[in-house]
């Protein structure tokens, strides 16, 4: 049975005495009306690409071999085709068929003209809808206009004319801010999600604009017209009753606003939803939002909220911006920093989904950087401070609290930060934590963190592309960086805070790469990493003690042991004190006479830091009790790696050594360690022990 089915027995269930009364009070010519099948509650999700290898770049054709450079959003028409507005460097809207064949609709490079199709251009298209004429619909974010794409092909501009403002009035005249959202409804009204201005706009049949929610300045109050306050509003899906659902992005809400106008909060941040970023609706008003956090959250009219994906067992995706529905219920999902195009559909009860595949291709091209560094002079050396993978703790005296997700460059206080490439802002969510010691920017594949985003240190913004957001008390609440914004290379994007270094990482959050293979120009490393310690751990974690200078006894009978590698590297020219994690861990099984036995020839390098796991258990997998800077105010981190589990490529799984195979003896368990250079680990690498 199928889990729908299941919904509509128990919902037959709880209505059966209100069937009873229809059928015994209904004449018996009378046809029984069936209504749409209710849209299932918290199913099991198998995830499908229909498009995208997950490598940025601009192709069409078939969809495993498609390429996109930023689709954010998309609609899907009543035969199942794709709108995709694939903005970055491509700025085309691009069709993705059925059987996952992809082409382009229009445009051609970045900047603004209409026409036909293939001569037209858009500057970052975000938001895409359709109406039932056939007409596309999209909110040029980096032109500050809507657009139309008519069924001959014909690209016009809808409203705006172009300059970043706010005004209302007749279509040509009106102004709009970076819009990214936009919805159209059944008697032609086109609605807009004014980003940066904070409000939701209307384009009459007329052509006349006029704002419908929101104020001068970002908030968060319900009410109507100019009484409301929205705060970057990002994304609108339209629901049967003509109520316009609002991804409301910085205050963690989906809003509601009703055919009277009345705006009200109808999802708050919870427990599952974070920083939505899509929203779409059912026909029985059930919702679908994707989060900043990479999961898709199905909402009930309840209010009640379950993650569909993103939360294990299920992937993450690396930016779910734009949801759509089909007739069958599916759930497209534009990955827009994955480069890839999903559909979502439910599984039968007990079935297994098939591995989904998400997120950008492992081996997709770095930026290109020229190996500069963010710091001048880009072309000359400076001090790594941190590497990807090392374990972190927090404030609260947990020292395995997550794992670092960068490359640690240490600078001045209060030194400029420099871009390293050239880089377009692709995210509403670009700068964060104003103030705080995690203040950063997302420039493209880039985060440059631990900076005054925009400012020097006086705080004053470097340019106008930094619009400094102040509260009532005058203090800096955050620095907006418009969707579309470029940046080339040695602008400053910032100056570093108190923490004395910059953090630089390179992909999607939970997919970043190591930032070591962009190729630092002077960066060499010729420090073998040091091995300090090989042991075993009981069932409770503890450390299985050797007697005297006898080797480790260990039960060749029972759940097996955890093998833990401790270890630390260095690269030329840091401080001795700078202690760095290693770039791979792992371990081999020898005997009595050194030789590895079958099946371990090879180390086992289960540890292995090439890019970050999505997972946030993977901290306490790779990691052993005691790593981590374990005394307040100690200056060394201590990297205790469990190499009998497995963090690696993505994966996160635990595991034990279990030599209830070998016979009883003497054998060598032997410890290998690389930093990314090729290094070889040197040390006491090996422990010895006896089977019993």
């Amino acid at each position: 049975m199928k889990r729908w089915q299941v919904m509509i027995v128990v919902v037959g269930a709880l209505t059966a005495t209100a069937l009873a009364w229809t059928f015994f009070n209904t004449p018996a010519s009378a046809p029984v009306e069936q209504g749409p099948v209710p849209t299932p509650l918290a199913w099991q999700a198998q995830i499908d690409t229909l498009a995208g290898d997950g490598v940025g770049g601009l192709r069409d054709g078939a969809g495993a071999q498609a390429r996109f450079a930023d689709p954010y959003a998309l609609a899907v028409d009543a035969h199942g085709v794709a709108y995709i507005a694939d903005a970055g460097d491509n700025n085309r809207i691009r069709r993705v068929y059925p059987d996952g064949r992809v082409d382009t609709l229009a445009g051609t490079g970045e900047g603004w003209r209409d026409g036909p199709g293939v001569q037209a251009q858009f500057h970052t298209p975000s938001g895409i809808a359709l109406d039932a004429a056939g007409n596309v619909y999209v909110a040029d974010t980096g032109n500050h206009r809507i657009r139309r794409i008519g069924p001959d092909g014909v690209v016009s501009t809808l409203a705006g004319d172009g300059v970043a403002g706010f005004a209302d009035g007749a279509a040509a005249q009106a102004r709009f801010d970076a819009p990214m959202g936009v919805a159209v409804d059944a008697t032609g009204r086109v609605y807009v999600a004014d980003t940066y201005n904070d409000r939701i706009r209307v384009i009459e049949p007329d052509g006349t604009v006029r704002t419908v929610a929101g104020g001068e300045h970002p908030g968060n109050v319900d009410g109507f017209g100019a009484e409301t306050r929205l705060d970057t509003p990002v994304a609108l899906a339209l629901d049967s009753h003509g109520n316009l659902l609002i991804a409301d992005l910085y205050n963690n809400a989906i809003r509601r606003l009703s055919p009277d106008g009345m705006l009200r909060t109808q999802v708050a941040n919870g427990s599952v939803m974070s920083g939505p970023l899509s929203v779409a609706v059912t026909h029985d008003d059930v919702l679908y939002v994707g989060d900043i956090n990479g999961k898709v959250v199905q909402v009930s009219t309840q209010g009640h909220q379950v993650a569909l994906a993103g939360v294990s067992p299920q992937p993450r995706f690396a930016r779910p911006s734009g949801l759509a529905l089909d007739a069958q219920g599916g759930v497209y999902l534009a990955d827009a920093a994955a480069y890839r195009v999903h559909r979502l559909r439910p599984l039968d009860i007990g079935a297994v989904p098939a591995p989904a595949v998400t997120g950008p291709a492992a081996d997709a091209p770095l930026p290109v950087t020229g190996g500069r560094w963010p710091l001048a002079p880009q072309d000359g050396w400076h001090e790594v401070v941190g590497t990807l993978g090392e374990v972190r703790g927090n404030f609260s005296g947990e020292s395995r609290h997550h794992l670092h997700g960068g490359f640690d460059i240490r600078g001045d206080v209060g030194q400029r930060v420099l871009a390293i490439a050239d880089g377009k802002v692709d995210s509403a969510f670009a700068s964060w934590s104003v103030g705080g010691q995690a203040e950063g920017l997302a420039l493209g594949r880039l985060k440059y963190i631990h900076m005054q985003v925009g400012r020097d240190p006086r705080g004053q913004a470097f340019d106008p592309r930094w619009q400094q957001v102040l509260g009532p008390d005058g203090k800096l609440e955050r620095v907006r960086v418009r969707r579309g914004t470029r940046f080339h290379v040695g602008e400053p994007l910032g100056s570093i805070n108190r923490m004395a270094h910059v953090h630089l990482s390179v992909g999607a959050s939970g997919f970043e790469r190591n930032a070591v293979a962009l190729g630092f120009v002077g960066y060499a490393d010729a420090f073998a990493p040091r091995i300090t310690s090989v042991e075993v751990l009981d069932d409770h974690d503890l450390p299985i003690k050797a007697v005297g200078s006898a080797p480790v006894v260990v039960p060749r009978q029972g759940p097996g042991v955890q093998i833990v590698v401790e270890a630390w590297d260095q690269v030329d020219r840091n401080l001795p004190r700078r202690r760095l994690g290693a770039y791979q861990v792992g371990y081999q099984i020898l005997d009595a006479q050194g030789q590895p036995l079958a099946g371990y020839e090879q180390p086992r390098f289960n540890i292995a830091f090439n890019r970050m796991p999505p997972q946030d258990s993977a901290t306490v997998v790779a990691y052993a009790p005691d790593s981590g800077i374990t005394v307040h105010g100690s200056a060394v981190t201590r990297f205790r790696y469990l190499v009998t589990n497995t963090v690696r490529d993505g994966l996160v799984e635990t595991g034990r050594w279990r030599p209830d195979a070998l016979p009883a003896g003497d054998y060598v368990i032997r410890a290998s360690v690389r930093d990314y250079s090729g290094n070889e680990g040197v040390g006491a690498r090996d422990l010895k022990i006896t089977l019993l």
